[in-house]
């Protein structure tokens, strides 16, 4: 093993010998080069002040090389800001502006301990990151049986975890926080256990309310207690658009420094609370009362993004930081909020109508860009085709009887002509 890594591992195991143990091989073995071109680079961008032949770009007039044609489109932006890479970690200004961000929208954070957010190409990338340090062959990775598919493939498919699901709701259609601790201490004889906590919920758009997450909070607390090193990761991909009354922020700030068997990781960005999808610009936030553990988490997070990505696009990076700068952020961001809400509340009065009673039941939703419906008639999968062949309208089937409806991307005014269709649907393949 590389003698970096075994020190960053024996900064985490004199920490917290919990969190070593909650490393993947992987993650024991990776570790981010202090010797090597990075290092060598930067050590030239500080000395070398007559020529420097270090860097990896092309150069000309004293700035980076760039195309006209590409740059005439870009000329608000300084080439600098724009065309060298970024750092590893990301612009250590976008990571600044986003911790502020963080402390600002999470009061529970203010008095915890916790690194600061590193760059990721996304949240997918995030979600990556977490499964190669910490996923081991045969660890329980633990989530609802209402999900983003996704996870099956970084967790299952990328690192051969064993999944666990439990139901979302409980009869009362509140959070199953019973289920989540009888999956976590299911995990007893292993001792070890990675959870997601994906508020508001893709597909249900649903998010728990604060006494929900007390339950959430103190079911990970009673494994830890049990002896389980729990890695329970926040992946806040539509955090802050919450409608109603729930939780209104992360939970990661009631788990950070929970206990020295819960490692609180949060996944989040700007592609969807920002409104930049193909930015692909998103956030790993580890929390920690060792700064000896944060930084070497952080170091084996630069070591596993260098070894794929090396870096994130620049471009984007600058893109949302002059975003978070600027005045006008905040009222522009409150009135999509408002158009978003509009939409939500919306179909919530559609759906409370009676009108579709017949057809379909739905699941709680409050936050987020979706809802589900739960058939009663037909089944999800035949629906969806019909919808999509007789009407042109696209849905997303999952499991026999739940239909997505992103409300996200439909006018508000359109919203009942799409729920009509989708009961004509119904109708269609009953009379069939």
């Amino acid at each position: 093993m590389n003698p970096l890594a075994v020190q960053l591992n024996q900064s985490i195991q004199t920490s917290n010998e919990h969190v070593y143990d909650m490393l993947s091989q992987l993650g024991k073995e990776i570790y981010f080069p202090k010797e090597g071109i990075l290092s060598q680079s930067a050590e030239a961008g500080k000395l070398a002040k007559k020529y420097n032949a270090t860097i990896g770009i092309a150069t000309e007039a004293g700035g980076p090389m760039h195309l006209g044609v590409i740059h005439d489109k870009l000329s608000a932006f300084s080439p600098k800001d724009l065309y060298p890479y970024a750092p590893p970690a990301g612009k250590p200004e976008l990571r600044a502006a986003w911790r502020e961000k963080m402390l600002k929208e999470n009061p529970a954070l203010e008095h915890k301990t916790f690194g600061n957010p590193i760059v990721t190409n996304a949240l997918t990338h995030g979600l990556s990151i977490v499964a190669d340090l910490f996923v081991e062959e045969g660890d329980a990775v633990i989530y609802p049986d209402k999900n983003w598919e996704n996870y099956e493939l970084t967790f299952g498919i990328r690192r051969h975890a064993r999944l666990v699901n439990f139901p979302l709701f409980t009869e009362q259609m509140t959070f199953n926080s019973q289920g989540l601790r009888e999956a976590l201490l299911a995990q007893k004889d292993t001792g070890k256990a990675i959870v997601i906590l994906n508020f508001p919920n893709n597909p249900t758009g649903y998010t728990p309310g604060a006494s929900e997450g007390e339950e959430i909070v103190a079911a990970i607390r009673d494994a830890a207690e049990a002896g389980i090193n729990v890695v329970v990761v926040t992946d806040d991909a539509y955090f802050g658009l919450f409608f109603e009354d729930s939780l209104q922020e992360s939970l990661f700030g009631k788990l950070a420094s929970l206990h020295p068997r819960v490692l609180a990781i949060k996944v989040d960005g700007a592609t969807k609370e920002e409104y930049v999808w193909g930015f692909r610009v998103g956030f790993i936030t580890y929390a920690s009362d060792s700064s000896e553990v944060l930084s070497a988490l952080e170091q084996k997070t630069l070591g596993i993004i260098r070894a794929t990505i090396s870096s994130g696009p620049h471009p984007s990076q600058t893109f949302v930081l002059e975003a978070l700068k600027s005045p006008a952020f905040e009222q522009q961001k409150a009135e999509k909020f408002a158009v978003m809400k509009g939409r939500a509340n919306t179909v919530k009065a559609l759906l409370d109508s009676g009108k579709y009673d017949d057809a379909w039941d739905y699941y709680p939703f409050n936050s987020g860009y979706f809802m589900c419906l739960k058939l009663k008639t037909v089944h999800a999968e035949a629906l969806r085709i019909h919808l999509l062949q007789q009407y042109g309208v696209g849905t997303i089937a999952l499991g026999e009887h739940d239909l997505r409806v992103a409300f996200s991307c439909i006018e508000e005014e359109f919203l009942e002509d799409l729920y009509n269709l989708i009961y004509q649907g119904i109708q269609d393949l009953l009379q069939a």
